[in-house]
């Protein structure tokens, strides 16, 4: 039997792929939460095989949880389920070694086999979005721009990131700095417009 935890904010979406995978004779699903930060813990209490994630998720975005939830529980292997196609998501995804990344509107038969794939060691990647995200640019952000830039697009302020980042608020300053001037953005809105419409950030 395949564990599995899913994390989804929309109530009526998270019920019915609850409701879906149950039908499945060799899935079961063991959690299901609505925000990025409920992940690990959920994941630590109740040990999934697979975590099926959305990348657009409260307090803690999908691609983020999935870096915190491969440190936390290594063993567990993660399959994004979304509905963006930035060009730089697939690629975030991959740079947190997530296994599967699969969109919303998939069959729930393809779903289901993506999980057993997942689940099996192996990788279960859309041949669309995989197209998509070989044809974009590499984003040219550093991981310390972009976690900053990432913080920046929430509202926090410089002295605030560099509080919850343990910098000094000259550096933050700093990457926030070089990351416009990377993005050939105008100021730090357009930078952030940049990085996310890029699925930079």
């Amino acid at each position: 039997m395949i564990r599995v935890l899913i994390a989804e904010d929309m109530h009526i979406l998270r019920e019915a792929l609850v409701e879906l995978l149950s039908l499945e004779d060799d899935l079961s699903v063991v959690a299901g939460v609505a925000s990025g930060l409920e992940i690990v813990p959920a994941a630590l209490e109740h040990r999934p095989d697979v975590a099926v994630i959305d990348i657009d998720l409260p307090d803690l975005d999908g691609i983020a949880a999935a870096a915190e939830l491969r440190t936390a529980l290594p063993e567990c292997r993660v399959l994004i389920l979304t509905a963006l196609t930035k060009p730089g998501t697939l690629r975030r995804a991959l740079g947190v070694q997530v296994a599967g990344f699969v969109p919303k509107d998939v069959a729930p038969a393809e779903l289901a086999a993506a999980i057993r794939t997942v689940a099996a060691g192996g990788r279960a990647v859309d041949p669309a979005l995989a197209l998509v995200a070989l044809e974009a640019p590499a984003s040219p952000l550093s991981r310390r721009e972009t976690e900053v830039l990432r913080m920046s697009a929430t509202g926090a302020q410089p002295v605030e990131i560099a509080e919850r980042m343990f910098l000094t608020y000259g550096t933050v300053r700093n990457y926030l700095t070089s990351a416009v001037a990377k993005l050939g953005a105008h100021n730090r809105v357009d930078a952030i417009r940049i990085a996310t419409e890029s699925g930079w950030i």
